[in-house]
């Protein structure tokens, strides 16, 4: 856990799971080859990529960001107890998340903003916890703000096909629902302004709703991406997609745009995944982009990701 200042707000990382997703290179970013995983070991090995079994290590992390003094949680991971035939990594997980996030110094109620970038399942669990067997908001004081574009998506009423497919089963029911009936979500679309320091910006493409947070505070710029990408690979060559991506297309487009508005503003990247130091700063470098450097928070270690399997027992 580590804690920086970007102008006038101060953002912390929460980390709830760190370690393998079951996947190799290949199957994580189809379009991607493989050397481009061993271009520089450094920066992919061991942080996004094991060597020993060539398998893709993932962060999932919460942002919390403490601005205009209201606090405030970008995203939610998977959360526990959860019920995930299948997705098996974000099943029945038993993490400390809320402890971490209490030793960040928010407790569940201290939280007055919830920003889902977008309703997979590995970024709504902790919108809600189990009280006996009900799911029920897990930060009780909060707004939770979510694009409407994926809440119409991913509401099983609406009968679409997502990619995703049954990978996000139960998600809308046990992590959107219950907030929604409890008359605590706003749905929003194109933009939404949350304060001086920061908006919300529609970035589809990985899904049809899916956002960025854009941090303006001091002269210090900050976008936080979601799953806009998830591996370095991305932000050297924006052209490869996930295996995730709704429309791949546009979410080559959106990427390219907001590292293109990154590296002409200085900004710090902040995606959902990245392990390591977590988030990047990124230069133009002829038709795609260069790490500048990687930002000033805690890296997630072997030892993290040896709890994260632990947890999971």
């Amino acid at each position: 856990m580590a804690q920086i200042e970007l102008g006038d707000v101060s953002v912390t990382r929460v980390k709830e799971y760190y370690g393998p997703v079951g996947m190799t290179p290949g199957q994580f970013l189809p379009t991607a080859p493989e050397d481009a995983w061993r271009s520089d070991p450094a920066w992919h090995a061991p942080d996004f990529l094991d060597p020993r079994t060539n398998i893709v290590n993932a962060a999932v992390q919460s942002w919390l960001l403490r601005s205009e003094g209201k606090t405030i949680l970008v995203d939610t991971g998977a959360g526990n107890h959860k019920e995930r035939p299948y997705s098996p990594v974000w099943s029945h997980l038993r993490t400390d998340f809320l402890a971490d996030l209490e030793r960040a110094g928010a407790a569940p109620e201290d939280v007055d903003i919830v920003i889902n970038t977008h309703l997979h399942v590995d970024h709504v669990g902790w919108n809600t916890r189990l009280d006996d067997r009900e799911w029920v908001p897990t930060f009780p004081n909060a707004t939770y703000l979510m694009p409407k574009e994926d809440y119409d998506f991913w509401n099983p009423e609406n009968g679409h096909k997502p990619l995703l497919g049954r990978g996000n089963q139960n998600v809308f029911e046990d992590s959107v629902t219950p907030v929604h009936r409890a008359g605590q979500v706003r749905l929003w679309e194109r933009g939404h302004r949350i304060d001086g320091n920061l908006r919300l910006e529609a970035a589809p493409g990985h899904t049809p709703g899916s956002s960025v947070l854009t941090l303006d505070s001091g002269g210090d710029r900050a976008v936080f991406v979601g799953d806009l990408l998830h591996s370095p690979v991305q932000l050297v060559d924006p052209e490869h997609n996930s295996c995730f991506c709704e429309d791949p297309r546009g979410a080559r487009a959106t990427r390219r745009r907001i590292l293109g508005w990154a590296a002409d503003h200085h900004a710090l990247v902040v995606p959902a995944h990245l392990g390591g130091h977590g988030a990047a700063e990124v230069e133009r470098s002829g038709s795609g982009f260069a790490v500048k450097g990687w930002a000033p928070f805690t890296p997630y270690t072997r030892e993290a990701a040896d709890e994260a399997q632990a947890a999971k027992a």
